[in-house]
């Protein structure tokens, strides 16, 4: 009787990048959903304007001194380009964060940058007397900053776990002592707590005048993060692969999440904590682009302030008195296609 050959069973194959055409076609739908966004977040508000006017408020063509272009120009403007910045520095956060992690469901928020941020601006306040928006962007900043120096100091430390599953356990053990110490301030007085509330809620609007302090943070994070996408390839094949192909995946991970860090700093500080935004504008991205984080941390970029500005201009045209802030707004939306999203099986396979 003849033996029968079986052949060896062979890996599945790896994911294949999407066409050209659609790369094209994602681009060109991402780009103009930003245009019609910063149109309508320029137009809508309590006082809706003209497209028209906005246009040439921006151009130059209506006087300065008209009522619209004084509402376009000093009071949208700011605001809508602080929108796109900060929702771009979360995005890419997003990206860069789960792709260091191997984690799906990992934020920059994890490694504790939102907390330390307001940690540091509850003690302004409660310590300084610190009310304003400016002086609050670099106490926010400089708690933030602290906080991931000292999160990376902590993950140095700790040897007996890879980088990345450091950096998220660290994270989570100085998190719950800034919640400790934030309760323990606000609780003890009122006024404090009163500012708090204003700032932790996350809201751009009156935030623009951060802009001055938070643009030169903002290239250099983004900038890193658009280079990081070949490096974050490599690690997504898995550390022993990774070490393998002559990749250092201790000082790669710690440098990815660097960048992560400042942009969520960044971000937090100028708005305040704004949630999803950086788990649904990396979900997103993968989605429409595949895995190869070249094309997925830009991606991320675009979806993160697709979906701030999409949320800003939305709170603002709720029926009632006032405007509910771009932070609720994103948990409200949010929630319901982070759920979509994580119970994807297509997006855990990318």
């Amino acid at each position: 009787m003849s033996a029968v050959l079986v052949a060896p069973p062979q890996a599945p194959p790896a994911p294949r990048p999407p066409s050209a055409a659609r790369a094209v076609l994602v681009t060109v739908g991402l780009v103009a959903g930003l245009v019609v966004a910063t149109l309508a977040s320029l137009a809508l508000g309590a006082r809706d304007v003209p497209v028209a006017d906005v246009v040439g408020a921006l151009t130059g063509t209506l006087p300065a001194d008209h009522y619209n272009s004084v509402v376009v120009l000093s009071e949208r403007l700011p605001r809508t380009v602080l929108g796109l910045l900060v929702g771009a520095c979360l995005g890419a956060a997003g990206v860069v964060m789960q792709a260091v992690t191997r984690n799906p469901l990992v934020d920059g928020g994890i490694l504790g940058i939102e907390l330390g941020a307001a940690c540091a601006v509850v003690c302004s306040m409660l310590f300084l007397g610190v009310a304003d928006v400016t002086t609050t962007f670099w106490f926010a900043l400089a708690g933030a900053g602290l906080t991931a120096a000292a999160v990376w100091v902590l993950a140095r430390l700790t040897t007996h776990t890879s980088p990345a599953i450091g950096l998220v356990i660290c994270g989570a053990a100085v998190s719950a002592l800034l919640a400790a110490l934030i309760n323990l301030v606000i609780i003890r007085d009122e006024a404090v707590n009163a500012h708090y509330r204003f700032w932790v809620i996350g809201q751009l609007n009156g935030r623009g005048d951060t802009l001055d302090e938070l643009w030169p943070f903002v290239v250099v994070g983004l900038v890193a993060a658009l280079f990081l996408g070949g490096r974050l390839n490599v690690l997504a094949l898995g550390e022993t692969t990774a070490a393998g192909l002559g990749v250092d995946v201790r000082r790669a991970s710690l440098g990815a999440s660097v960048v992560a860090v400042l942009l969520c700093a960044v971000a937090t500080a100028a708005v305040g904590p704004v949630a999803f935004v950086g788990l649904v504008g990396a979900h997103g991205a993968r989605l429409l682009l595949g895995a190869d984080l070249r094309r997925v941390v830009p991606a991320g970029m675009a979806v993160g302030a697709l979906l701030l500005l999409v949320a800003d201009v939305a709170g603002r045209l709720v029926p009632g008195d006032g405007e509910i802030a771009v932070g609720v707004m994103t948990a409200l939306v949010g929630t319901p296609v982070f759920v979509v999203l994580a119970r994807s099986r297509r997006l855990v396979e990318a």
